[in-house]
C-alpha cells in the first residue's frame, strides 16, 4: 500500500470537517471578512494567483475558490500552492469560524505561526512544505483545543517536540515528518488517544527508544517513524495497537528479534521493517494475520521462508531482499490469491520457483535476482497481464522465457542475465509498448531479432547468446529512447544498418564478436551522444569514415579484427579518447600525430602499411625522402670522429647525472621499492616522475599532500599532475588494500568529463596518483583566486580575467555530467565526497572535469582527525546530514554541487554568508527576507540578456541545498534542467532572446517529494 499523500490526507479531512455542524455565529455580515481577505492579499503583495479576489459585491468571497463559506461565514481558506512568500499575518484570526487553515506547498517564512493562537475554533492547520525555521514552541497547547489534524510536514523545524502537544484531545492526525528535528519526541504523544495517524518519518532525532507510552495508541491506523534514529528494540506490547494498518519504522537502528507482538496485529496490512539490525529468524506462526503488505528486508535474517506465509491470503507484497534466508520457497505462497509484489532479491535461496506465481494472482512485480535459484521460470507469471518487472538475473535457470510473457502490455523490466536460459524469445515480447529495460545478456537464447521492436526501449542488452541473422533496420524505431545497445559475441551477418545512425541518444554500441561484414556505416554525426564503440573482431571493411572525428563525447573507439582499408582519417585528432584499438586491419599511411606516443603504442599493431614519425611504436618508421648512397666519403669519416668525441663528452657529463640521480633516488626510493598501478598506456616511467617531484614543479598543497606539474615529453610539451599523498609511518597492509582497491574503481572511469587518472605509484610510506594535467587550472581559480585570473595582455601588463556566464554555464553542465556518469553508470555508484569548484578542472577550451576523489581518506588512520577533517569534506560544501551522520550517499554530492552552481550565479566563494550553511545559507535568506534574486547575481558579468538562466541556476542551487537529502534532485534531473536550459539559451540566441523564457525550466516547483521508501511500499532493485 502506498503512504497517502499530505495533499490527498487534507482534501479527506476537509470533507470530514466540513459535514460537521456548524454553531458558529451566523449573523456575522459577510463584508468585515471579505474585507479581511483582501486586507490578506495585500499583506502578501498580491500575489497573482489570487488575483482574482476583488470587493465587486457583497458576499462574492464565499464564491471564490479558495474560500468555504457556511451560513454566509468563513470557516474554511485553502491557499495550497499559491506562491506566498510573506508571513502569517495576526489579523487572519479575525476570521473567527475560520476552523480549517491549508497553506500547503508555498515559500512562507519564519518561525512557527503563534499568531493562529487567536483562532479559538481550529481544527484543521496545514503548513507544511513551506520555509518555517526554529522551533515548535513548548506551548503550543495553546492552539486550538478543537484541533484534529495538523501537519507541519516539509519544514526546517529543529529541536525537541514539546511535551504539550501531547494535550490535543481531539487530534485525529499528526504530520511531522521530513523537516530537521535533532532533539527528543516526547513519551505524552501517547496520551493522544484520538490519535489515528502518526508521521514522524525523516527526521534526525537524538537516538531514541520507541515510548511505551506509543503502545496506548489504540485508535492508531498509521504509524510512520522509518529514519528517526530509532534505537533498541520494538516493543513487546505493540500488540495493543489493535486498529494498526501500517507499521514502518525502516531505516532506523533497531535491534533484537521481531516481537512476536507484530502479530497480533490483525488490522495490519503493511509491515516495514528494513534498513534496521534485526536478527533471528522470521517467526514460524503467522497464520492469525490480515498482512497485506511484508516489509523484512535489509537485516540480519536467517533461516528459511516459514510455510505460514502461504496462509496469508490477504498478502498483496512480500519483501525479504537483503537478508540471509536461505532453502526453497513453499509452493503455497505462489497460490496466494491476492499477491501483487515479490521482492526476494540478495539472498542465498535456492530450489525450483513455485510453478504457480501469477496463476492465481495479479502479479506485478517478481524480483528475484542475485540467490541460487535453479530450474525454469513459472511459465504462469503474466498469466493475468499485469506483470511490470521480471529481475531474475545471477541464478541458475535454465529452460526458456515464460510464454505467458508475450502478452504482458505492460511490462517495462526484463533482467534475466546471468542465467542459463535457451530457446527463442516470445515475439509479443519484443513489441511490448511499454518495455523499457531489455537485458539477457550472458545466456543460451537463441533466434533473429525482429522486425518491430518496442518503441519506448532505452536498454537493450543481448551479449554473449546465439542469436543470428541480420540487424534488421527496425532498429531505427528505437530512436526517441535507446541508450545503450550491447549484442557483443553473438552470430550476427550481414552489414550494419544504416538505420542505427537513426538513433542520437546512443551513449554505448557494442557488437564486437559477430561476423558483420560490409563498409561502415556513413553519416554518423547523429551519434553526437555516443561515449563507447566496440565493431572489433568483424569482416568490416571499407575505409573508417572521417565523421567519426565529429563524435566529440567518445572516449572508447575498438575497430580491430576487421579487414578496414585506406587512411586512419585526420579529423581522429579532434578526439579525446582514453581507449583506441584500430589494430590487425589493413590501414595504410601515416599514424595522425596526436597518436604517435606510448599510450597508444599498441593501438596500430598488425597493420602493415601504416607507418609512424617515432621508432617506439613498434612499426615502421615513415620514409622522409629518397635514400641517399651508402658510399663512405671522407667527410663522412671526419663526421663519425667528431661524433665520437662528443659521445664521450656525452659519456662523462651521464656519469655525473648518474651519480646525481642515484643520490635522489635514495632520498626519493628507487623503482624496485615502487609498485606501479598502470589504467592507460604510459610514457614515463617511476624514475622519469620521482626525480621531478621538485619545489619548482609544485602546483598546490593540502592536508594530504602535494601536487606536481610534471613534464612527461618536452618536445611534445606534455605534462602530467601528479599528487603525492605521504604518512610519517608505515601503512596498515589493510589500508593499502582499500586505497588500492578504491583506486583500480576509479581508474576504470571513462569520461569526457571527468580527469583520467593514468597510473597509482606506492610505496610504503607514499602514494603517488598521477592524472593528465589541465591547462586552465581550477574553476576556483578563475571564482576567487587572487582576485580572479590573471592573464597578460598584448602589451604584457597582467589583467583579470573573469569568467563569462556562458562558460560558466558550460562548466556546470560539464560538472553536472560528471557526477551524473558517476551516480548512474557506474556499478557499484561512485559518490564524490568532496565536490568544491577547486575539484573542477578546466581544459583548454574550458570544457569541466571533475578532479580529486578524496582518496587520501583511504590512507588515513583511526585517530588521526587532523587529516580526516583535510578529505571529509571542505567548509560550505557539506551536507548537514554527512556532517551530522557521516552517511555518504549521491545526496550529498547534489548538496556540494548546488553550493557550485550557486558560486557560479553568484561569484561568491562557499564559505561565504551564514557560519554553518556558507553561501547555501546566505542564498536562503535571500528567498526568505524577500529580497530580489538579480541583486544576490555576479554584478561583473550580469548582462540583462542572461538574467533569466542566471535567476534559474541560483534558484537550482537552492534546490539542490535543501537541508533534507530527500527533496534534493539527484544528479540525472539537475543535468536535466540544464540541459533543457541550455536548448532555451539557444533558442533565445537563434530567436533574438525575447520569446523563450528559460527560467520556469529551472524553477523549483516544490511538488511534494518523498523518500523511496515512501514512494513505494518497500525498495526495488529495477
Amino acid at each position: 500500500m502506498s503512504k497517502i499523500s499530505s495533499t490527498s490526507l487534507q482534501i479527506t479531512l476537509s470533507l470530514l470537517i466540513f459535514t460537521l455542524p456548524f454553531r458558529g455565529n451566523s449573523q456575522t455580515t459577510a463584508n468585515p471578512e471579505q474585507e479581511i481577505l483582501l486586507k490578506l492579499k495585500q499583506h502578501w503583495s498580491n500575489p497573482p494567483s489570487i488575483e482574482h479576489w476583488n470587493s465587486t459585491s457583497t458576499l462574492i468571497h464565499c464564491t471564490w475558490p479558495e474560500i468555504n463559506c457556511t451560513g454566509g461565514s468563513v470557516i474554511g481558506l485553502s491557499l495550497v500552492e499559491k506562491n506566498i512568500s510573506g508571513t502569517i499575518p495576526p489579523f487572519i484570526c479575525d476570521l473567527q469560524n475560520l476552523t480549517l487553515l491549508n497553506l500547503l506547498n508555498n515559500f512562507i517564512p519564519g518561525p512557527f505561526p503563534t499568531v493562529l493562537y487567536n483562532c479559538s475554533k481550529l481544527q484543521t492547520l496545514d503548513i507544511s512544505q513551506n520555509y518555517f525555521v526554529g522551533s515548535i514552541p513548548s506551548d503550543i497547547h495553546r492552539l486550538s483545543s478543537q484541533l484534529r489534524a495538523l501537519n507541519i510536514a516539509y519544514n526546517n523545524f529543529t529541536g525537541d517536540i514539546p511535551a504539550s502537544i501531547g494535550r490535543f484531545s481531539e487530534l485525529r492526525t499528526l504530520n511531522i515528518e521530513l523537516n530537521q528535528f535533532n532533539g527528543t519526541f516526547p513519551p505524552e504523544i501517547g496520551n493522544l488517544s484520538n490519535l489515528e495517524l502518526l508521521w514522524m518519518a525523516v527526521n534526525p532525532f537524538a537516538p531514541s527508544k520507541i515510548p511505551s507510552n506509543f503502545t496506548q495508541l489504540r485508535k492508531l491506523k498509521s504509524l510512520w517513524m522509518s529514519s528517526a534514529n530509532l534505537i533498541g528494540e520494538i516493543p513487546e506490547a505493540i500488540g495493543n495497537m489493535t486498529a494498526l494498518e501500517l507499521l514502518d519504522v525502516s531505516t532506523n537502528q533497531l535491534t533484537g528479534n521481531i516481537p512476536n507482538g507484530v502479530f497480533l496485529l490483525k488490522n495490519l496490512t503493511t509491515l516495514h521493517l528494513h534498513k534496521n539490525k534485526l536478527s533471528g529468524e522470521i517467526p514460524t506462526s503467522v497464520e492469525a494475520l490480515n498482512l497485506h503488505v511484508v516489509d523484512l528486508s535489509e537485516n540480519n535474517l536467517t533461516g528459511t521462508i516459514p510455510d505460514d506465509f502461504g496462509k496469508l491470503t490477504k498478502l498483496t507484497g512480500l519483501a525479504l531482499f537483503s537478508n540471509h534466508l536461505s532453502g526453497e520457497v513453499p509452493p503455497s505462497v505462489g497460490r496466494l490469491p491476492n499477491l501483487q509484489v515479490i521482492r526476494w532479491f540478495t539472498n542465498n535461496l535456492s530450489g525450483e520457483l513455485p510453478p504457480d506465481f501469477g496463476r492465481y494472482s495479479m502479479l506485478r512485480e517478481f524480483q528475484v535476482a542475485t540467490n541460487q535459484f535453479i530450474g525454469q521460470l513459472p511459465e504462469h507469471l503474466c498469466s493475468n497481464g499485469v506483470l511490470e518487472a521480471v529481475i531474475a538475473f545471477d541464478n541458475n535457470l535454465t529452460g526458456e522465457l515464460p510464454s505467458s510473457l508475450g502478452n504482458c502490455t505492460r511490462m517495462t523490466t526484463v533482467r534475466v542475465h546471468g542465467n542459463r536460459l535457451s530457446g527463442n524469445i516470445p515475439d509479443g515480447l519484443w513489441t511490448s509498448f511499454n518495455l523499457t529495460f531489455f537485458m539477457i545478456s550472458d545466456n543460451l537464447f537463441t533466434g533473429h531479432l525482429p522486425v518491430k521492436f518496442a518503441t519506448n526501449l532505452s536498454r537493450l542488452e543481448i551479449s554473449n547468446n546465439q542469436f543470428s541473422g541480420e540487424i534488421p533496420a527496425g532498429i531505427s524505431s528505437l530512436r526517441c529512447c535507446l541508450t545503450v545497445f550491447k549484442a557483443s559475441n553473438n552470430l550476427f551477418t550481414g552489414t550494419i544498418p544504416q538505420e542505427l545512425t537513426a538513433l542520437p541518444l546512443l551513449t554505448t554500441l557494442s557488437l564486437d564478436r559477430n561476423r558483420l561484414s560490409g563498409h561502415f556505416p556513413s553519416e554518423i554525426v547523429s551519434w553526437h551522444s555516443l561515449n563507447d564503440l566496440n565493431l572489433s573482431r568483424n569482416r568490416l571493411s571499407g575505409e573508417i569514415p572521417a565523421d567519426i572525428g565529429s563524435l566529440r563525447v567518445l572516449t572508447y573507439l575498438d575497430l580491430s579484427e576487421n579487414e578496414l582499408s585506406g587512411q586512419i582519417p585526420p579529423e581522429f585528432g579532434k578526439l579525446t579518447l582514453n581507449s583506441l584499438n584500430l589494430s590487425s586491419n589493413s590501414l595504410t599511411g601515416r599514424i595522425p600525430g596526436k597518436f604517435e606516443i606510448e599510450f597508444f603504442d599498441a593501438s596500430f599493431l598488425n597493420n602493415p602499411g601504416l607507418c609512424s614519425s617515432k621508432p617506439s611504436l613498434g612499426i615502421e618508421v615513415c620514409s622522409s625522402g629518397a635514400r641517399k648512397s651508402g658510399r663512405i666519403s671522407t667527410q663522412l669519416f671526419a663526421m663519425l670522429t667528431s661524433v665520437a668525441s662528443v659521445l664521450f663528452v656525452l659519456a662523462i657529463i651521464f656519469t655525473l647525472f648518474f651519480v646525481i640521480k642515484v643520490h635522489r633516488k635514495r632520498k626519493l626510493g628507487s623503482d624496485l621499492t615502487w609498485k606501479l598501478t598502470s589504467f592507460q598506456r604510459l610514457n614515463f616511467t617511476v624514475s622519469s616522475i620521482l626525480l621531478k617531484l621538485t619545489e619548482n614543479c609544485m602546483i598546490g598543497s593540502g592536508g594530504s599532500g602535494k601536487v606536481y606539474r610534471v613534464p612527461v615529453n618536452s618536445s611534445e610539451g606534455e605534462f602530467v599532475a601528479v599528487k603525492r599523498i605521504w604518512n610519517n609511518r608505515k601503512l596498515d597492509q589493510k589500508l593499502v588494500k582499500q586505497f588500492l582497491a578504491e583506486v583500480e574503481i576509479l581508474g576504470t572511469i571513462r569520461h569526457s568529463n571527468i580527469v583520467k587518472l593514468l597510473c597509482c605509484m606506492s610505496n610504503e610510506t607514499s602514494k603517488l596518483l598521477v592524472y593528465e594535467f589541465l591547462e586552465n587550472g581550477s574553476l576556483h581559480e578563475w571564482l576567487h583566486g587572487n582576485n580572479r585570473r590573471r592573464q597578460p595582455s598584448v602589451s604584457g601588463s597582467v589583467h583579470h580575467v573573469v569568467l563569462d556566464w556562458p562558460k560558466r554555464f558550460q562548466i556546470a553542465v560539464g560538472a553536472a555530467r560528471g557526477l551524473c556518469y558517476m551516480h548512474n553508470d557506474c556499478s557499484p555508484p561512485i559518490v564524490h565526497r568532496d565536490m568544491k569548484s577547486s575539484n573542477i578542472l578546466l581544459d583548454s577550451e574550458f570544457n569541466a572535469k571533475i578532479a580529486d576523489f578524496g582518496l587520501a581518506k583511504m590512507l588515513i588512520k583511526h585517530g588521526e582527525p587532523n587529516t580526516v577533517s583535510a578529505v571529509a569534506g571542505s567548509i560550505g560544501y557539506i551536507a548537514p546530514e554527512y556532517a551530522s551522520t557521516t552517511r555518504v550517499n549521491e545526496k550529498i554530492d547534489v548538496y556540494s554541487f548546488g553550493v557550485v552552481l550557486l558560486e557560479l550565479a553568484t561569484g561568491r566563494k562557499a564559505s561565504d554568508g551564514d557560519e554553518e550553511m556558507g553561501l547555501a545559507g546566505w542564498a536562503w535568506h535571500q528567498l526568505q527576507e524577500d529580497k530580489s534574486i538579480e541583486d544576490a547575481l555576479d554584478e561583473e558579468i550580469k548582462e540583462s540578456c542572461y538574467l533569466e538562466e542566471m535567476s534559474g541556476v541560483f534558484k537550482l542551487g537552492i534546490n539542490c541545498t535543501y537541508t533534507l537529502p530527500s527533496a534534493r534532485p539527484t544528479m540525472k534531473e539537475v543535468l536535466q534542467i540544464l540541459l533543457r536550459c541550455k536548448q532555451a539559451m539557444a533558442f533565445q540566441e537563434n530567436n533574438g532572446g525575447s520569446e523563450y523564457d528559460a527560467a520556469p525550466l529551472l524553477k523549483n516547483s516544490k511538488r511534494e517529494r518523498r523518500l523511496d521508501t515512501a514512494d513505494d511500499d518497500f525498495g526495488s532493485n529495477v
